[in-house]
């Protein structure tokens, strides 16, 4: 049973089409890679999932719940978890503070009060490697854990979807591993995943499908391994030394 259908989904910027007719849907248990050239229509589909924007055409169902012009709140508390390209933590409030937040408003919020917000925003930030880091200012994170703590507090969330964008983009190698290994154990504790990513040893690493998108239009769909071979999302997105290696001229 599908978690997510984005039904025939279209939205444009005056006379730009961000995205046009998309269709594809997101099973339960499932880690999808959403791929494509910079301007590609990414990042507005996520926002078009979340509430930030409402598309022009087009539906958007979660668990059967038709969630299409839902503010991002409301998305939120149904389990729709999300993280930004650029972190926008609360700046007056310590990293643990950061993370309670999505406890006490995101789709556990009324099973979990002050006390044990902290409480489980303190496992997920040792989780995140940032234990020694509960009670300093957010300003004092470095831009790694700064990436740690966006994903943490969408986690605070308790989402059954999660919408990751960019969250490795700034990193070192070994914060790659680290991240790719967190989104792993993540999607094994039984959450569903759609990641934005252009680190293409993270999408190998982590997805199950790949989803592309090139001038907001979708033109591949399937498995890592058929995706990267084929000759449109190759041209499209990964480039000319990339098809002179598989023999593309």
């Amino acid at each position: 049973m599908a978690l997510l259908r984005i039904e025939n989904v279209s939205m444009s910027f005056g006379g730009l089409q961000a995205l046009s007719d998309i269709s594809f849907e997101i099973a339960e248990r499932e880690v999808v890679a959403l791929i494509g050239p910079n301007g590609a229509g990414k990042t507005t589909l996520m926002n078009v999932i979340n509430g930030v924007y409402s598309p022009n055409k087009g539906r958007i169902w979660f668990k059967d719940t038709q969630i299409t012009d839902w503010p991002p709140h409301a998305v939120g508390r149904v389990g729709i978890g999300r993280t930004f390209q650029i972190e926008e933590p609360f700046k007056n409030m310590t990293t643990l503070e950061n993370i309670a937040v999505g406890f006490l408003f995101g789709a556990a919020r009324r099973k979990v009060r002050v006390k044990g917000a902290l409480e489980e925003g303190g496992e997920i930030l040792r989780e995140l490697g940032l234990g020694e880091k509960l009670h300093l200012s957010v300003n004092q994170l470095t831009t790694g854990e700064r990436k740690r703590l966006e994903l943490g507090k969408a986690l605070s969330m308790r989402p059954d979807l999660l919408l990751l964008d960019e969250v490795m983009a700034g990193l070192n190698h070994r914060e790659i591993e680290d991240m790719i290994n967190f989104v792993k154990r993540v999607h094994q504790s039984g959450v569903s995943v759609v990641i934005i990513e252009h680190v293409m040893k993270a999408i190998m690493a982590v997805s199950e499908r790949v989803v592309v998108l090139h001038h907001g239009s979708l033109i591949a769909d399937g498995p890592p391994e058929n995706v990267v071979n084929d000759r449109r999302v190759i041209e499209a997105y990964l480039g000319p030394r990339y098809a002179a290696a598989r023999g593309f001229r």
